[in-house]
């Protein structure tokens, strides 16, 4: 059995959870998510807990399991706190900030980059940063990498759009290495 399918998911408090046939629907301060059931799960609710039983126990059901229950417990988090990406932009000349709803960047191309988030994402552009929020832990990190595709971080001067945090291993280049300082080949 599932670890983290057998264990209870807390219901945290504001939180309603509901069942409408194959559909599991969290409301909560920050809005409404709607997940989809597979026939083999089971959803019991227990006063301020959640259980999620097997019906079957197939290879492909046992999988479910315990994604089932982690998106449940995605989902409560989401309406209650919500989440957040911050990518930063680093380069010379590159630049994020916001006009209405859409992200503008400048990133080196002969052109601004224009970018309008899906409906249910907050988006912010201050310092270089741009932070992207949401109730949907997949739509919030979709729209991250969606972001950062415009200009990935280069391999050689780190330039780009990067997550906050991230470490970029520069290479040394072509003069490092024949000086000797870089790897041989």
């Amino acid at each position: 059995m599932s670890k983290i399918g057998k264990k209870p998911i807390a219901i945290k408090e504001g939180v309603t959870i509901s069942l409408e046939g194959r559909q599991i629907i969290v409301r909560g301060p920050l809005g409404e998510l709607r997940l989809a059931k597979p026939d083999s799960l089971q959803v019991e609710i227990e006063g301020q807990e959640l259980r999620i039983k097997r019906l079957a126990e197939d290879k492909k059901t046992k999988a479910m399991h315990g994604t089932l229950a982690r998106l449940i417990a995605n989902a409560i988090k989401g309406v209650t706190t919500g989440f957040s990406k911050t990518l930063e932009v680093v380069g010379t000349g590159y630049r994020a900030q916001m006009q209405d709803n859409v992200l503008v960047l400048s990133l080196g191309f002969s052109h601004l980059v224009h970018f309008t988030p899906p409906p249910e994402i907050k988006l912010e552009a201050k310092d270089n940063k741009i932070v992207v929020s949401g109730i949907s832990k997949e739509i919030v990190g979709n729209t991250a990498a969606a972001i950062k595709r415009f200009r990935k971080p280069d391999a050689y001067k780190g330039k780009g759009i990067r997550y906050l945090g991230e470490k970029i291993r520069l290479k040394p280049g072509k003069a490092a290495t024949k000086a000797g300082i870089g790897p041989v080949k």
